[in-house]
């Protein structure tokens, strides 16, 4: 299964772009009054300003927009990266399969993140961390239910295992 969400980039390069003019307009507005050129009013230039920064504290909040993954052949790949390179560092994990012990979904008021916990050759659990808060309700689902068909298959694979090696 694969799954993405970049062609929604011009959609979050928008709402940041947007932010990004409230706040400078913002605050310009608001220098401008402290040096007694009042434009728009002194309660104008604080809510512009106000909106622009708040709106930039949730999208950085929020983490990473663009999240792919894919599941087809033997393989799990997960790449998460932000629509600025300079924002975030990008996530990018490809491993097997059978290596997915188990994950969660944390929702939170403003983000959602998604822990994956993996097995290395020596048997140390290690979990890697994903934004997934750009991802809608039917995405989100079904990347739970590929999720929990590989973590299935890998129980049924290690008791067919475990059934061999006893005879």
């Amino acid at each position: 299964m694969r799954l993405s969400n970049r062609k929604k980039a011009p959609i979050y390069n928008f709402l940041l772009t947007f932010s990004l003019l409230f706040a400078i307009i913002g605050g310009a507005m608001t220098f401008l009054n402290i040096i007694k050129l009042p434009v728009f009013g002194k309660m104008a230039s604080i809510s512009l300003l106000l909106i622009g920064g708040a709106g930039l504290v949730i999208i950085f909040l929020r983490g990473r927009q663009i999240f792919e993954y894919d599941s087809d052949g033997e393989a799990l790949n997960f790449k998460n990266h932000s629509i600025i390179p300079f924002l975030g560092k990008e996530a990018k994990d490809e491993f097997p399969k059978y290596k997915l012990v188990s994950f969660e979904v944390v929702n939170a008021l403003l983000f959602k993140r998604l822990y994956i916990k993996i097995t290395s050759k020596k048997h140390k659990e290690s979990i890697l961390k994903y934004d997934i808060s750009y991802l809608t309700g039917s995405e989100i689902r079904d990347l739970k239910l590929s999720l929990q068909r590989t973590i299935k298959a890998n129980k049924e694979n290690s008791d067919n295992n475990n059934n061999n090696n006893n005879k």
